[in-house]
């Protein structure tokens, strides 16, 4: 039971300290994408953290698990982990990270069922304000123009993505302004950002308490904002983008002293506003490869004894 525990402390131990450490680093508002990366390495290593020891629990727990793990090991490997079932903790341990695996299924499938049933409330409520012409289709358009006085625009994800726009939003938007929108909304689309969305938010909704996933969710909702920024930036400039979103949001009031549901919208224009401070190429990819090793150490650990024995 050696190496389950040492794996279920790895992972304890990255859940607490991982989180911490993201949010001292300086560098996250000014690289979205490396952060968001780093963010996912981080995360699938405490889940490969649980599912090996839960694996290598089983295994000790039960010579039937034991011999689909390592059917096809030679004998030294076997005898290098101590497979051999130590009182009830080898399979209380086996059970109960099994039971959380297939909570987090479960929270991940609720996730996605809440945002397709959210989808086809919103595409139902899309069809009574924007009602479909004799002779097109539901969903044919990719870009659906609503009356509204409200400035707003958002992406409807699915099979058919469509990019839906308040008249009101066009009337305050002119030239590239608009532009800039739509590259920001296409900008979540084409990275899939709503699946980093529901994944977020069915770790952080099934497992409340651990730090690393509420910590997360709320990243991830704050750094593909960021990214989508950058994206629509890139193409049509900081302060086009930023008088884009003070346009757009001006009438919700997130630029006054009461905090908003949008409370983030002002560091965002700050942010657009403010000279960029990136990192240099070298570093970003330095970050990135040292994020992707991240995963390798729990299965480091894992094969550690395997390994020794092979050598």
């Amino acid at each position: 039971m050696m190496v389950p525990a040492a794996l279920l402390l790895l992972g304890a131990l990255a859940a607490v300290v991982a989180p911490r450490l993201l949010a001292r680093a300086g560098w996250a508002d000014h690289e979205p994408v490396v952060a968001l990366w780093v963010w996912q390495c981080v995360v699938v290593a405490v889940l490969l953290c649980c599912a090996l020891s839960m694996t290598l629990s089983a295994a000790a727990a039960w010579q039937a698990v034991r011999g689909h793990v390592f059917a096809s090991a030679p004998h030294a490997v076997v005898d290098a982990y101590p497979l051999v079932a130590n009182g009830p903790w080898a399979a209380t341990t086996a059970v109960a990270l099994a039971c959380g695996g297939a909570w987090t299924a479960a929270m991940l499938v609720r996730e996605v069922v809440r945002a397709r049933a959210r989808r086809r409330l919103r595409r139902a409520e899309l069809l009574v304000r924007a009602p479909v012409l004799p002779g097109e289709e539901p969903g044919a358009e990719p870009l659906v123009i609503l009356e509204g006085e409200r400035p707003d625009a958002w992406w409807m994800s699915g099979t058919a993505p469509q990019l839906v726009i308040t008249t009101a939003a066009l009337r305050r938007l002119k030239g590239r302004q608009l532009d800039s929108l739509l590259a920001h909304e296409q900008g979540h689309a084409q990275a899939r950002h709503d699946w980093l969305l529901h994944c977020s938010g069915a770790l952080a909704n099934g497992f409340p308490q651990v730090p690393v996933f509420a910590a997360f969710r709320d990243e991830m909702h704050r750094l593909v904002e960021l990214a989508a920024d950058d994206m629509a930036s890139r193409r049509f400039g900081r302060l086009t983008t930023a008088l884009a979103l003070v346009e757009l949001n001006e009438d919700r009031g997130v630029f006054g002293p009461c905090p908003t549901p949008h409370a983030h919208v002002p560091q965002r224009v700050h942010r657009l506003l403010t000279p960029p401070d990136r990192l240099t190429a070298m570093r970003r990819l330095d970050l990135t490869a040292t994020a992707a090793l991240v995963p390798v150490v729990p299965v480091l650990v894992a094969f550690v004894p395997g390994l020794r024995a092979l050598g």
